[in-house]
């Protein structure tokens, strides 16, 4: 047993165990009696599954020798009882590893960037520092995809709870528990957009911004002064209230009324650390000028009207005479504070958290097919029977304003008066504030100067551009096409000029999450890496800088996984001079939930791009051999997934066997399930979030690692096998690729399950999902050497262990609900069926907060 695994029993485990106990004591009638029971119905899920039994069974077994005098309802109400007693002991859970995040990740950034800094000496690498450290950046973007369901009172519970257990309150822990136990989990109404953008505010405000500054401080202490120009090196990116993407109730209002709320955050955090600045700086001259700013943030933050009161330049000249003066006339003392503070100033700017617009591209071609409806002569009335260059011509070179009020509908008006609001929000908060379109489900170049030439006639005229607009490929052909998709575009003089007046930098979103789910793991692994390639080498060709942005979410199947070492995977053939990625749900709050794991994670990503940038790593490079491996597994893989989604039982298992439906049903964000209005489930209509989440609630993870083991099967049958093993222990994307598909299927439990075997409709369906599991197990811990899923990774194991052993009673009521479901769909005037309606959406909440440490 390592450290780690000794520090994770000793610090989660068996203090668990110490406040679940702890729990059972509260005043709480609901609590003791449900908590006496629990461990019962535990033992009985565990027994029953392992023996074959069916979730029904198990359930009325366990009422029937512990409770048999219940009326159908009061076993309802009992249920409903457990699941939120679970609920709160999966918070506990989180408290416990956020307390003991230090003993139990490999903490050791505080030399990082040391052990660099000594490799580039050696190397006689300082001059390709420099430049990198004045350019190099990473960007986190916080969405707000459905992944986490905590209210905002419950977060703050578990904040309080987390700092008094590491402190060793046992007494001010045990209130907390109690205030737990009383406190509802469950949203009575969906949260707004802006709902979910003051719930990431408060991460912004309360932990980014120390975790930055204490990572900005860390950097400059060995390389003094060489990251001052550097505005790039750790940004934020924000979603809520610009993502419009099958979102009908963001709007224009709500995009502006969130670009005023970053900038109101991150004011106060200016103002509350310059009072503290303010405390040390008593000398004569000096107390004036941080006097004069402290009232110009206070009228700011008090002002109704919301008049920007501090110019960022005014503030930043200011901050130099005082370092000047601290260093001539007061022997330097306190200008570090000074100097940390215009780190941060210099990162954050006055918008803390740059807004992206984003709506998908079939809304645009809505959009723009009404423009030219109400403005005839704008473009030629065959403009679409064209060939693709004329169109693409007659686009970039659109000339002309619209008038965007005079649009009925509601959806088109908005996309239209989008371009506007993100000019207004760079006059308010600056350039960096807003300055991106993403185009979703971009199918090509066309999709792109369509959303050029409505910037123009919508907001921006004659004038240069001052936005990026960045297309986001996520099928499996449309990441095939996106290189030359580029370089279509990076050839007419049109976008060039674009391009050069965007400092020739073009960034490119590429769709773990809809990849996944197109073309299913390895594929889409597979093809994001050779589109990154493909794109890689044709800006290169035109001397363009590509910037990457990777839409990844929280599990595996959507591009979680291990971050820092998916980012050393990139060899010399992917551009990574920047970093940037998607942040959501149980990702934010795991990863990034309090101080010390956010500036730990926010450095692996760091160190990940400086190393990649610096040094060669022959780990990273793929032989000639070793990709046409790579590409002969990826397309058994999708021919295996590809027959799987083609099953005429695919969408009828999801709609009746899962829990896909109730996403849409369960208040847990301001977005739609999926995207059009159509009563029928179309697949490509699916969102990635409630896709992946139903097969991660019937705990088969199916998009995290269907097709990957007929793939490796076909190598060894063909005598590969040893070429397989030698690709894993060679190569940093390929290890990646196999440890993050153990990390899906360490969460599978088919004994949950096993009854659908005998059902007459999904039975066979189900085998086949069930033996490409066994065939993937049996085949990654071949290749990988390993005697068990995740053996080198003791954290992940045991973290999964505890929390799927927590999380079992609350799955088998789901499906023990489901069936139910099913027997009363005859029946809808039967009291009880939305009951287990309700108890299948109120189970979703705890599965998935139990599954937070995915990434």
């Amino acid at each position: 047993m390592n450290q780690i695994e000794k520090s994770y029993r000793e610090l989660v485990e068996l203090k668990y165990q110490l406040y679940n106990s702890l729990f059972l004591t509260l005043p709480l009638h609901a609590v003791q009696q449900t908590g006496l029971l629990l461990p019962l119905l535990n033992e009985a899920c565990v027994k029953g599954l392992e023996n074959g039994e069916s979730p029904t069974t198990i359930v009325n077994n366990f009422f029937k020798e512990h409770k048999p005098e219940l009326t159908e309802r009061e076993r309802i109400s009992f249920l409903f009882k457990i699941i939120q007693y679970v609920e709160r002991q999966i918070v506990l859970i989180d408290a416990l590893e956020e307390a003991a995040y230090t003993k139990i990740h490999r903490m050791n950034d505080s030399d990082s960037w040391g052990r660099i800094k000594q490799k580039v000496e050696n190397r006689k690498l300082d001059q390709q520092m420099d430049e990198l450290l004045d350019s190099f950046g990473i960007r986190v973007v916080l969405t707000a995809h459905p992944t986490q369901f905590y209210p905002g009172r419950v977060l703050a519970i578990s904040t309080d709870l987390t700092e008094a257990i590491t402190n060793d309150e046992v007494g001010y822990a045990r209130d907390l528990l109690q205030q737990l136990g009383k406190t509802p989990f469950y949203r009575k109404q969906k949260p707004s957009a802006y709902d979910e953008a003051i719930a990431l505010t408060w991460y912004l405000g309360n932990i980014f911004y120390p975790a930055v500054g204490q990572l900005l401080d860390r950097i400059d202490e060995f390389f003094p002064g060489k990251i001052d120009h550097n505005k790039e090196l750790i940004t934020m990116g924000f979603w809520p209230g610009g993502d419009r993407d099958g979102n009908p109730f963001v709007t224009v209002d709500t995009t502006l009324k969130v670009a005023r709320k970053l900038r109101f955050t991150l004011t106060t955090c200016y103002h509350n650390e310059l009072k503290a600045i303010k405390r040390r700086m008593s000398f004569p001259g000096v107390y004036d000028i941080i006097h004069e700013l402290d009232e110009l943030f206070v009228e700011e933050l008090t002002n109704a009207s919301g008049e920007r009161n501090v110019d960022l330049n005014h503030l930043l000249n200011q901050l130099d005479k005082v370092e000047k003066l601290l260093e001539e006339e007061h022997q330097g003392l306190f200008v570090d504070k000074i100097k940390s503070f215009r780190r941060k100033i210099k990162q954050f700017g006055f918008f803390f958290a740059s807004i992206d617009v984003r709506q998908d591209s079939r809304v645009i071609g809505k959009a723009f097919n009404e423009v030219m409806r109400v403005n005839p002569g704008l473009f030629p009335e065959d403009l679409w029977e064209r060939t693709e260059v004329e169109q693409l011509d007659l686009l970039l070179k659109a000339k002309g304003r619209i008038d965007t009020s005079v649009f009925e509908d509601e959806l088109v008006r908005d996309t239209l008066e989008s371009m506007k609001a993100i000019k207004s929000i760079q006059k308010e908060n600056g350039e960096r504030a807003a300055h991106r379109y993403i185009i979703s489900n971009c199918r090509g170049v066309v999709d792109i100067a369509k959303v050029f030439a409505l910037a123009r006639l919508c907001s921006w005229g004659d004038e240069p551009l001052s936005i990026d607009i960045v297309p986001l490929f996520e099928t499996v052909d449309d990441l095939k096409g996106a290189g030359q998709s580029m370089k279509t575009l990076y050839n007419h003089p049109k976008y060039k000029t674009h391009l050069a007046n965007r400092k020739n930098r073009q960034t490119v979103m590429l769709g773990f999450s809809d990849g996944t789910k197109d073309g299913g793991y390895l594929m889409a692994n597979w093809g994001i890496y050779r589109a990154k390639e493909d794109i890689t080498l044709i800006s290169r060709e035109y001397d363009v800088e590509v910037v990457f942005f990777d839409g990844r979410g929280g599990p595996p199947a959507r591009g979680g996984g291990n971050t820092h070492l998916f980012y050393s995977a990139l060899g010399k053939t992917i551009d990574s001079h920047q970093i940037q990625l998607t942040i959501q749900g149980q990702t934010i709050s795991s990863h990034y939930g309090i101080k010390e794991a956010a500036a730990h994670n926010l450095g692996h990503l760091l160190t990940a791009g400086f190393e990649n940038n610096l040094f060669n790593r022959a780990d990273s490079d793929l032989s000639a051999g070793q990709r046409e491996l790579i590409e002969k597994m990826s397309v058994v893989g999708y021919e295996k997934y590809a027959a799987l989604k083609a099953h005429p039982l695919f969408i009828p298992f999801l709609e009746e066997r899962s829990t896909l439906k109730y996403y849409g049903l369960a208040n847990i964000g301001s977005r739609p399930s999926k995207r059009g209005s159509s009563d029928k489930l179309e697949f490509d209509d699916l969102r990635a979030i409630p896709f992946v989440g139903a097969w991660s609630q019937l705990k088969q993870n199916v998009p995290g690692f269907y097709g990957l083991g007929t793939a490796l099967k076909e190598q060894e049958d063909a005598g590969k096998l040893e070429a397989c093993q030698e690709l894993y222990n060679s190569s940093i994307f390929f290890r990646a690729l196999i440890s993050n598909s153990m990390q899906s299927m360490s969460k599978t439990n088919f004994a949950l399950t096993k009854y659908m075997e005998q059902d007459k409709k999904f039975g066979e369906f189900w085998k086949i999902i069930y033996n490409e599991y066994l065939l993937t197990k049996e085949m990654v811990l071949k290749v990988s050497g390993d005697a068990e899923l995740l053996q080198d990774n003791a954290r992940s194991r045991n973290s999964i262990r505890l929390r799927e052993s927590v999380v079992l009673p609350l799955l088998a009521i789901q499906q023990y609900a489901l069936i139910e479901i099913q027997k009363l769909q005859d029946k809808p005037e039967d009291e009880h069926l939305a009951l287990y309606e309700r108890m299948v959406m109120r189970s979703l909440f705890g599965n998935i907060n139990a599954s937070r440490n995915s990434v």
